[in-house]
């Protein structure tokens, strides 16, 4: 069993529409563009048996919970909480950004590159002043809000509506997330992310579903002015080896019939967005998963890096998980409890994997042109590993990443290089099925 929580970030805001800070200003109001799009959610949300439901009590927040409640069928009560509340940064709501950005631009700049750093001044009510941390003050929130929540509704599933701001905190708390990637983290409004909890408050969260829009009819979140570089990081379709969850590594099995059905999905569901080069994994499955989008790309040609091919499983390679827990039992469990720490039996660790892979991406991002978008295609250990890289997290942390087979992510990389890099949508499968929740075959890597 596990419990299942679905954050959602509100509708359009007045204040957003406008460009001025909201934070925990509550003046700010759901604009009709913000309640249709949570109506579009609701229908999207509609077949998930969620126990419970919680809001933010700020207006532009529980409105959209409210229209979502009352368009899902057996909705459950809505429960307002404290802990949802967004980010507070009261010496700058109800400002227009450009303000902010020039009459504070040091801070402005730091809330950007170092939020984790961030300290306002702000009035004390009593003459005085003190000092406030919003982002650390937010995430400390955060923890506290999944401490009583997850002890509360172990083994449920749960809706979350609420801010920017706090639901990239609980997004964070919940993987391991370190303060600094604040800013990381995407949430569009009425954006879509699905976490799982498979002990409660004692392992980490798996992130299955990053920052879902295409329900509001934007196949992928907008890139901003400010995005120099696009990366479209793709998992391989279906093969018969993941269907029957055994090992892969890197024996070079071909995709099977579902496996090019969710590449074709995958290839017109980006069929709208220009992809201006694009790179694989020279193993068979990734590389036609590439070659089946790129066929509505035919101007793109596509390149093949060798280190990005998937983990080497060695011995493990060809057996299923029950012959290989009757050979290496203790082995296998240490690779489900700590796979960091786990040298597979004539093939790699995830440091190796981690090495390879990361130095293969950061070559990609070297060498794309300012403005281009690429496709990558890869492989579920190697997409994990790349994705950690870019949250800033550690090798042992790739159980907190979902790659379904077919599955879509998006990494934005700023024009300053300095800046790091924006977790825009990650492991979209709507495209394969149509839900929300991922459905495909929960394989071996």
């Amino acid at each position: 069993m596990a419990t299942r929580v679905v954050l959602v970030r509100h509708g359009q805001s007045s204040y957003n529409a406008a460009g001025r800070i909201q934070g925990r200003c509550d003046d700010s109001q759901l604009t009709d563009r913000g309640a249709a799009d949570a109506a579009k959610v609701a229908a999207a949300l509609n077949g998930i048996p969620f126990t419970a439901a919680y809001c933010s009590p700020l207006q532009r927040a529980k409105r959209t919970a409210e229209i979502i409640i009352e368009q899902i069928e057996n909705p459950p009560a809505l429960a307002v909480s404290d802990g949802l509340l967004e980010v507070d940064l009261p010496i700058w709501e109800g400002l227009h950004r450009d303000t902010v950005r020039s009459q504070y631009a040091d801070l402005y700049r730091q809330w950007h590159e170092q939020p984790h750093e961030l300290v306002l001044t702000v009035p004390d009510g009593q003459g005085g002043s003190r000092e406030h941390a919003p982002v650390l003050a937010l995430f400390e929130q955060a923890r506290q809000f999944w401490a009583e929540l997850l002890d509360r509704h172990r083994d449920q599933t749960i809706l979350l509506v609420a801010h920017n701001g706090i639901l990239r905190s609980l997004l964070a708390t919940a993987l391991g997330v370190a303060p600094s990637a604040y800013q990381v983290i995407r949430q569009s409004n009425c954006g879509i992310s699905v976490l799982n909890f498979a002990d409660g408050t004692n392992q980490p969260a798996q992130l299955e579903c990053l920052n879902l829009t295409a329900p509001l009819g934007d196949a992928l979140p907008d890139r901003g002015a400010s995005s120099g570089v696009r990366l479209l990081l793709v998992r391989h379709g279906e093969t018969d080896w993941n269907r029957q969850k055994r090992f892969q590594g890197q024996i070079d099995i071909p995709l099977n019939d579902n496996g090019r059905a969710q590449a074709r999905s995958a290839a017109e569901f980006l069929a709208p967005i220009q992809i201006d080069f694009a790179v694989s994994s020279p193993m068979a499955r990734p590389k036609e998963t590439a070659e089946l989008i790129l066929e509505r790309h035919p101007h793109c040609e596509l390149s093949v890096d060798d280190r990005l091919q998937e983990i080497g499983h060695g011995l493990w390679e060809g057996k299923l998980e029950e012959e290989i827990a009757a050979e290496f039992g203790d082995l296998l469990q240490l690779w489900k409890d700590h796979p960091e720490q786990v040298q597979m039996p004539e093939g790699e660790n995830l440091q190796d994997v981690w090495d390879r892979s990361v130095a293969a991406w950061e070559a990609i991002v070297a060498n794309a042109p300012e403005g281009s978008t690429g496709l990558v295609v890869a492989h579920d250990a190697v997409n994990k590993v790349i994705l950690c890289h870019v949250l800033g997290l550690d090798p042992a942390d790739i159980w907190s990443i979902k790659q379904g087979n077919g599955a879509v992510t998006v990494v934005d990389y700023p024009k300053r290089l300095e800046s790091r890099p924006v977790l825009q949508a990650m492991n979209l499968t709507l495209h394969l099925d149509g839900a929300v929740l991922d459905r495909t075959a929960a394989g071996a890597l």
